[in-house]
């Protein structure tokens, strides 16, 4: 849900239009505020900055350097890598404040800005609306003085050491040799560094979406448009497709039969190896109300536990931290290793199917399918003003909804936190049941909409 008291924050930094929501002046003053917000200290204060593709990545990162810099803060530039990346070298390079320019699965002419604090967590929604208090107010008597203004470098190395870091995620003896596996980047911040992992890992690779031009990004290719990635498969025969978004935090697999494996497998997965190998934190996985309640079943069967938060990474990972859990994700892909990363990292996530694949040497359609997922419905109901879920008719079409559909399956119904659709999916192992009880609820709903 977006948090109505923040002005230009919502559930995943500032995200919108490229000089309609997301100005030079508005990346200047969040250079600024954030820079003044983050200086603890009479030391040289850092941050580095990272960006996808998008045509308008360099206009923003301009303006970040200048408000940073203006401010008394060193400017590390990486270039483009994904967002995990960034997040990684933020801790590595002791920096005291890591910036990611995306907006991740949308198309070019969005961008976004997210930061990370020193300690690579995405940060809190109090420190966001510090951030945007500051930049509400007048910054000029707070600017550094002309000897104390910052600096600005490129790094060069960034790619090396993400690889490095990434492919230190597996056991030393791993390597892929014998594997065919075609790479979608969607033309984003993993177009160099995904496919020369999985090289360097020793994996025949064939890439895709490997030449962004600016205007590319996320279309026709990754995760959301994972058509292009299962002809490659099939054509070419590969024993797996591996199709990460823009910024590079989600993934989605395509198995050797060109079927599609969500997130929910994926977690699966790594759970069940996970747990053989005695590295899960906790006897359980942290995911949100959409994840399949075949997940769900499939985990008590190994004697471990399904955690659900709201929709949405940042809730999984707050779940996982306060709790001790090492392991958790979304359904769309947003896999979170919590042993290596502070945010969901697509590449990481593939690689640790992977070495499951390689380990037990079969097939990833075999691999992949923990369970059968139950009928799951979702539809979406508009609504023009007040607030439909409060009226009667609806609190008893949802309540009869619950009581039909019973231990044999779920309801979730939900305001979505970006525009006025109300949610209903229902799941259970019945599809006529599930899909009577989402038009009834629909039903109830479109009539007190109207």
């Amino acid at each position: 849900m977006t948090d109505m008291t923040r002005k230009y924050f919502g559930t995943d930094g500032i995200r919108g239009r490229a000089n309609g929501v997301i100005t030079p002046e508005l990346a200047l003053r969040v250079g600024q505020a954030a820079g003044l917000l983050f200086q603890r200290g009479d030391y040289r204060h850092r941050v580095v900055i990272g960006k996808d593709t998008r045509l308008s990545g360099y206009m923003i990162e301009s303006a970040l350097q200048a408000g940073f810099t203006s401010v008394g803060m060193d400017v590390l530039l990486l270039g483009p890598m994904p967002t995990p990346a960034v997040a990684m070298l933020t801790r590595s390079m002791r920096a005291d404040l890591g910036v990611m320019i995306s907006a991740s699965h949308n198309p070019y002419e969005d961008n976004g800005i997210k930061l990370f604090g020193p300690d690579g967590f995405k940060l809190s929604d109090e420190v966001e609306r510090e951030i945007e208090a500051l930049m509400d107010s007048d910054l000029s008597r707070r600017l550094a003085n002309s000897r104390l203004l910052g600096r600005a470098k490129r790094i060069e190395s960034v790619h090396a050491r993400y690889i490095e870091f990434a492919k230190r995620t597996l056991p030393r003896q791993l390597d892929l040799e014998g594997m065919r596996v075609v790479v979608d980047c969607a033309n984003g911040a993993a177009y160099r560094v995904a496919p020369e992992t999985l090289w360097e890992l020793g994996a025949e690779v064939v890439p895709m979406g490997v030449e962004p031009d600016g205007f590319n990004i996320n279309r026709d290719v990754g995760s959301t448009s994972p058509e292009a990635l299962i002809r490659k498969v099939r054509e070419l025969r590969a024993d797996i497709g591996i199709a990460l978004d823009g910024d590079a935090d989600r993934v989605l697999v395509v198995d050797e039969k060109g079927q599609l494996v969500d997130g929910d497998q994926l977690m699966a997965v790594i759970a069940r190896s996970w747990q053989e190998d005695g590295r899960l934190a906790r006897p359980g996985v942290v995911a949100t109300i959409m994840s399949n309640l075949g997940l769900e079943r499939f985990l008590g069967g190994l004697g471990l536990t399904l955690a659900r938060t709201a929709v949405g990474d940042r809730y999984v990972l707050e779940h996982m931290r306060e709790h001790g859990y090492n392991l958790g994700g979304e359904q769309s892909g947003h896999i979170i290793l919590s042993d290596y990363t502070t945010t969901g990292d697509g590449l990481l996530a593939a690689l640790q199917l992977l070495s499951v694949v390689k380990r037990v040497d079969r097939p990833v359609s075999e691999v992949c399918h923990c369970f059968e997922p139950l009928p799951q419905i979702l539809k979406n109901v508009r609504y023009s003003n007040g607030q439909p879920l409060q009226k009667d008719t609806v609190v008893t079409a949802i309540e009869s909804a619950r009581q039909r559909l019973g231990e044999s399956g779920r309801l979730v119904i939900r305001p979505s936190g970006t525009e006025p659709v109300i949610r209903v999916m229902a799941e259970g192992d019945n599809r006529d049941l599930v899909t009577q009880v989402v038009e009834d609820v629909v039903d109830a709903l479109t009539q007190a909409a109207a």
